[in-house]
């Protein structure tokens, strides 16, 4: 018994933290993401290898098909958030992993794992996918985010995405920037906390409703959007709606005050990577990034998919 899977990493355009209360937003499935093989093996336990986009081992444990516990393995943390997965796919699935056999398990990043495009959703998928599941129940059983990213790992394109009434909505759009070239994925060499943003979120905004209706508004009209000075337009609208409402500064007001264009954070605020929209061509804006100390710049068209 044998079999391989694949997820898409993810980028959130719109809707950073209002999606959580209802709001439409956009959501970006990247070209690179993450897969996941298995055979079975001798004995009754689990062994799991993973690689990173060097093809090096960053994560072993021999995990015990009794009560999913690490036996043993590099990184206790990472053992137990694996633990509670497979518990969570079991609870949903109770054939799978029933038969005692052992396995060798090995997943491997097609992006660098400090990246924060999805390691983990992309892992909830691919362990969703292995053990028959819906992926984004899986994903409820063991995580308080939207889910917009466990939908991206399995999407063929761009989506907006929508929790509402107690129901999930996706569907894959029509997202094809014309202005594309002048769109480029800029990582700020820092990992910010999805679980600390939302939790900040929570406690922070206080008319809801107001701010996911806004949120809601600019996500129609990103899709609708046709000209590369209404894309900036909507930028600046979206990064002025989520600092006013979190009562934090943009990342272009902090970091960036002197770019030509605009800058738009993704997901969480503070870490990551940043969209940024400018008229200046690729040269220019590499340029730019590098004299802040930022080197990793990528066009829209090699990084979505």
């Amino acid at each position: 018994m044998k079999g391989n899977f694949y997820a898409h990493g993810k980028v959130l355009l719109t809707g950073e933290y209002a999606v959580l209360d209802g709001a439409k937003a956009i959501a970006l499935p990247t070209q690179k993401g993450q897969s996941l093989s298995f055979k079975q093996n001798k004995g009754s336990d689990i062994i799991w290898k993973a690689l990173d986009s060097n093809g090096q081992e960053w994560f072993s444990a021999q995990i015990s098909l009794f009560d999913f516990s690490p036996i043993k393995t590099s990184d206790e943390e990472m053992a137990l958030k694996l633990k509670k997965l497979l518990k969570n796919a079991v609870r949903l699935n109770s054939e799978f992993l029933s038969k005692w056999n052992g396995f060798k398990v090995e997943t491997r990043l097609e992006f660098p794992n400090n990246w924060g495009l999805g390691s983990s959703s992309s892992l909830t998928y691919l362990v969703a996918q292995w053990a028959d599941v819906h992926p984004l129940l899986l994903h409820f059983k063991y995580s308080n985010g939207s889910g917009y990213d466990v939908a991206c790992a399995g999407a063929d394109g761009p989506i907006y995405y929508q929790l509402e009434d107690g129901t999930i909505n996706w569907e894959e759009i029509d997202f094809e920037p014309n202005f594309a070239d002048q769109l480029y994925f800029v990582y700020l060499g820092r990992k910010q906390s999805s679980e600390e943003g939302i939790k900040y979120y929570t406690k922070t905004v206080k008319n809801k409703s107001s701010f996911v209706k806004h949120s809601t508004d600019i996500a129609c009209a990103f899709q609708k959007c046709n000209s590369l000075k209404d894309f900036i337009s909507l930028i600046n609208e979206a990064e002025e709606l989520v600092a006013k409402n979190l009562k934090l500064e943009a990342c272009k007001v902090t970091h960036f005050s002197d770019f030509n264009g605009a800058i738009k954070s993704l997901g969480a605020w503070g870490g990551d990577f940043v969209l940024a929209a400018s008229e200046m061509d690729s040269q220019e804006v590499a340029q730019y990034f590098k004299s802040k100390g930022l080197d990793t710049s990528i066009p829209y068209k090699e990084f979505v998919l």
